[in-house]
């Protein structure tokens, strides 16, 4: 028998690839429990408020609700933690691992552009596909941020919805990675999410690695293509430098609720 074209095996490989990577189809059901799981992941990866404080109760419910599955599990290990915590105690953990270190922080085109040009187009690119399905984010964070991500993913539905997730797995992976290793109990959250996602390909495990090793890429030259979001925006590793004032014509960013971190 003669032995298989080369390129078979070329084929059947990019094919298997595709296959896996392809959102599955759901069911009424499915799909709903889904668009609840990613909803749910949203909000609690909020900073934690006093309306988000008491919804504490609500949120855990919610979780309770999921059918059984390894994300429903995770988020249960996490309510039951945040359920337990005081006000304050959740707030100045949240600000740690979210504000004040680089490689949890919550943007995720960081991660995959740094602080180049690219990182400012990726934003309005994304910005753009919420347009494009009739939502407007209402300006409170940038389009990258992750709850607003995934509170598009949970109304958009998995094909269009969680492209943006899957763009990003590895930046997903580098924060899940950053919480398990300051043992935060958000790593729950990262994990639950993680489920949902096709599993990792060799290059994203060894782009990562490289993550982890060198950090995004830096042209220091800010996100002129979206806005006025220059040096100084993230930290070196671990630390967070405030960025530089404004110049006297700009004018200021108005105040907050909380410590800002890195955006």
């Amino acid at each position: 028998m003669s032995p298989l074209p080369a390129t078979i095996p070329a084929i059947v490989r990019t094919r298997l690839r595709a296959a896996v990577r392809r959102p599955v189809r759901l069911t009424a059901e499915e799909a709903e429990a889904r668009a609840l799981l990613l909803r749910l992941c949203s909000l609690l990866l909020q900073y934690p408020d006093g309306e988000l404080v008491a919804s504490r109760p609500v949120l855990k419910d919610g979780v309770t609700a999921l059918p059984a599955s390894a994300a429903a599990g995770h988020l249960a290990a996490f309510t039951a933690w945040m359920a337990a915590q005081e006000p304050d105690g959740l707030e100045r953990h949240y600000v740690e691992m979210f504000d004040l270190r680089r490689r949890s922080s919550l943007y995720l085109t960081y991660y995959l552009h740094g602080d180049t040009r690219r990182r400012g187009m990726a934003l309005l690119a994304l910005n753009q596909r919420y347009r494009a399905m009739g939502w407007d984010i209402d300006g409170g964070e940038l389009p990258d941020h992750l709850p607003v991500v995934l509170e598009f993913a949970a109304l958009a539905g998995p094909r269009g919805g969680e492209a943006p997730l899957r763009q990003h797995r590895r930046g997903l992976e580098l924060i899940h990675r950053a919480l398990a290793d300051a043992d935060s109990p958000y790593r729950h959250v990262l994990a639950a999410l993680l489920t949902l996602l096709p599993p990792p390909t060799e290059a994203d495990r060894a782009a990562v690695a490289r993550l982890v090793a060198e950090g995004p890429p830096n042209e220091e030259v800010g996100l002129d293509p979206y806005g006025a979001y220059g040096d100084g925006e993230f930290a070196p590793p671990d630390t967070f430098v405030p960025p530089p004032a404004a110049p006297p014509t700009l004018v200021p960013p108005a105040p907050t609720s909380r410590p800002e971190g890195p955006r």
